[in-house]
């Protein structure tokens, strides 16, 4: 099933996004973790969407490329619960 007609997913949204990254800024997350899947940060309230892990990334750090030497880790709290999205935290060395 697609999401491309979702809030979230549009593909107005989805070029928009694509542009920033084009302009050099770096998706924190997807830098350190190329090739993990199925990690999200937002999950629907219904059908069981978290405990079945049916979700969307849709909580980013976004940094510029000056920044991007400085960048240590970026964990997705999944298991923090209390909102249909969960906790990011970036790691900066300083």
């Amino acid at each position: 099933k697609t999401n491309t007609k979702n809030a979230g997913f549009t593909k107005e949204e989805r070029d928009d996004f694509s542009k920033i990254l084009a302009d050099g800024f770096i998706d924190s997350f997807r830098y350190l973790y190329p090739d993990k899947r199925d990690i999200y940060t937002y999950w629907a309230y219904f059908r069981n969407a978290r405990q079945r892990n049916i979700g969307w990334r849709l909580d980013y750090f976004i940094l510029s490329p000056n920044l991007q030497e400085y960048l240590c880790d970026v964990i997705i709290q999944n298991n923090v619960y209390g909102s249909d999205h969960c906790p990011i935290v970036l790691l900066l060395a300083v």
